[in-house]
């Protein structure tokens, strides 16, 4: 990438906050080697071998004790000069040695400045860059399986292939621009549209894999409505596998939005149990059920919840009528146990039913597996690479601008252009074609010391 950036000499803390049995601070810059040498107290360490040593304040008193590793460059993780101080776990030890390193020169890294220094330094690009933060992040195991992969360079390898291809091509109709008399019948016999035709096929497939994997990042939110005391908190309970709401007999125990994140088969699943849906004078109950309806807008799917014993009475009719029209819904009868009737899953006016008892958990897995089938996860796949939402907006532009190169091809300057705009906005996940501001942002949501 090789973008300008001042090469100061930055330190950070690389590990996790408070006490711990080791801890690590993290230094990177130009010609750091007289560095480490003024730390350790004169000490020349084996680049990438780990020097036991004392570090030593200004006034040679020692600070800590531990391993020094020096990796000069640009065979390091920045493509810098980098050296690692890894003493004792303790944040009194730790903000001394920082402060030492602030005296030699260092100033204090920026969120994920040590990750975006090697991105500009070509170690790594940019949807690896953010592959470092989605690991460390990551929710379940089959994220953390899917951000080890992106890491890797698997799903900036599907893009690489998409861009290579898509600049023959663009090569291919280009040099007809110099010959308009010809280039028509030229792209015909080059099967331009052929080509393109399996260039659209190959991104679909690299589109439905995406979207697996931001499924395995994002998951999905979640939101249970329903009137008082229909279950929505035993609900929320037996899906989370543990007691996170308080459960009562008395209608309106809940009174504000409950969030709580569990994991149904690799897949993060934010669940929101939100206040029963009534017309009440208490004041802060109607708090709760103003926060319900600013909770149903920001979701993905809602659970509606029906005690299977009344029915869909007027009340929750009133609740349905209410909640947007492009909101996928399912309607779940609760409390079969105590009505009498059978467990599962059936469909009713268009919408997905499940019985079930929240009590006794009878039906509970149905609900797991229609949540995961109603947002289009397949399960997890070795294929499978993490992305982000800009990853698939950046395909999604990529996919529209080819099908119109395809509908334009014999419009041979149109069909030039809308080649370019799918090569970068492909390029802007790898980051080969990316603007600073967002750089910038991306960067700025990774921890200190990454």
């Amino acid at each position: 990438m090789n973008l300008a950036y001042t090469p100061s000499t930055i330190c950070a803390v690389a590990t996790a906050p408070g006490r711990g049995g080791v801890g690590v601070v993290r230094i990177s810059g130009q010609q750091l080697l007289p560095f480490a040498q003024a730390i350790s107290g004169g000490k020349t360490p084996k680049p990438r071998y780990a020097t036991y040593s004392d570090f030593y304040a200004a006034d040679g008193s020692a600070i800590d004790n531990g391993l020094l590793l020096y990796f000069p460059g640009p065979n390091s993780f920045t493509g810098e000069d980098v050296i690692e101080l890894q003493g004792h776990g303790g944040p009194v030890v730790l903000k001394m040695l920082v402060s030492r390193c602030l005296q030699l020169g260092a100033r204090l890294a920026e969120p994920g400045e040590f990750t975006k220094r090697a991105f500009l330094n070509d170690k790594l690009d940019l949807a690896q860059a953010e592959s470092v933060a989605d690991l460390i992040d990551a929710a379940s195991e089959s994220a953390a399986r899917s951000a080890l992969k992106s890491l890797k360079g698997a799903f900036s390898h599907e893009i690489h292939v998409l861009v290579d291809e898509l600049i023959n091509l663009r090569m291919l109709v280009e040099a007809t621009l110099d010959f308009p008399e010809e280039d028509i019948d030229f792209l015909q016999k080059a099967d331009a549209v052929g080509r393109l035709r399996n260039l659209r096929g190959q991104l679909q497939t690299v589109q439905r894999t995406a979207r697996q994997g931001a499924l395995l990042r994002e998951g999905m939110h979640v939101v249970l409505v329903g009137q008082p005391n229909v279950g929505k908190s035993s609900l929320m309970n037996a899906l989370a596998g543990d007691d996170i709401a308080i459960v009562t007999d008395i209608a309106g125990t809940t009174r504000d939005t409950v969030r709580e994140e569990i994991v149904i088969d690799g897949v993060p699943v934010h669940i929101i149990d939100t206040a029963g849906l009534r017309d009440t004078d208490d004041v802060v109950e109607r708090i709760g059920i103003e926060r319900t309806w600013q909770a149903v807008e920001r979701a993905d799917l809602a659970l509606v919840l029906v005690d299977s014993r009344e029915g869909i009475v007027a009340d929750t009719q009133a609740i349905l009528d209410k909640l947007p029209a492009s909101l996928p819904r399912v309607h779940v009868f609760n409390k079969v146990d105590l009505a009498g009737g059978e467990v599962g899953r059936s469909e009713e006016d268009g919408h997905p039913v499940v019985r079930l008892s929240a009590r006794t958990h009878a039906g509970v897995d149905d609900l797991r597996a229609l949540l995961l089938e109603m947002i289009g996860y397949q399960g997890e796949d070795e294929g499978v690479f993490l992305a982000r939402e800009r990853h698939l907006d950046a395909i999604a532009r990529a996919a529209d601008h080819l099908a119109l190169a395809e509908q334009d091809w014999q419009l041979v300057e149109i069909f030039a252009e809308e080649l370019r705009m799918a090569q970068n906005a492909l390029s802007e996940i790898t980051g080969r074609f990316t603007p600073d501001d967002l750089l910038g942002v991306i960067f700025s949501r990774f921890c200190i010391g990454k």
